[in-house]
């Protein structure tokens, strides 16, 4: 999968692809837009694309998928909330969420934009649950450079120091990242 990586952001198309991967992984989790914007950095690294283009493709990627699936919810979230909240449980789910984003939204919008996953289910939850659009839409904004400027970093500076391995430096920020995504779901446990 990495060889193809590297493949798909060595075409004119490059940016484009990132914008639409980031944006893509948004509302699909499963879709590799961390280990796109790390090989992104890589090759960055290596002078084969501009830094500073690809912090701004996943940064804007980011936002556009974070504020899509944040109008999903707000347009489905009747319709969710009919379907999946129905059990006595789950309303209170919804409600702990509900009170969740209203006491700490920011914070939760911007720690979940790291989460593999986690970023799909906030952003959706807070449309669905009405959270202001103007708090939502500039620390959404902020998230997606934050996350942008550190998974594409991370794959430039292990490029650069792995210039000649460019696939083990890939390894290396990679199992970084997934580190980073660790630690910030076990300190979310340890808080509970």
């Amino acid at each position: 999968m990495t060889q193809a990586l590297i493949e798909l952001l060595s075409t004119p198309w490059s940016y484009a692809v990132i914008v639409g991967i980031a944006a893509l992984d948004a509302l699909v989790p499963v879709v590799p837009s961390e280990t796109l914007a790390i090989t992104g950095g890589v090759l960055a690294g290596l002078g084969e694309l501009h830094l500073g283009t690809v912090i701004a493709a996943a940064a804007v990627g980011a936002f556009i998928g974070d504020s899509s699936a944040y109008l999903l919810g707000r347009r489905l979230g009747g319709r969710a909330r009919e379907r999946l909240f129905r059990g006595e449980r789950a309303r209170r789910l919804l409600k702990w969420a509900e009170r969740q984003l209203g006491e700490r939204g920011p914070y939760l919008i911007l720690i979940a934009r790291f989460v593999p996953g986690g970023r799909t289910a906030t952003t959706f939850t807070a449309g669905m649950v009405r959270f202001r659009a103007v708090v939502f839409f500039p620390i959404a904004a902020v998230a997606a450079v934050a996350w942008a400027c550190y998974a594409v970093l991370l794959g430039y500076f292990g490029g650069r120091a792995f210039e000649e391995r460019p696939l083990l430096a890939l390894a290396v920020a990679l199992a970084i990242a997934f580190g980073v995504t660790a630690l910030v779901e076990l300190a979310r446990k340890l808080r509970r």
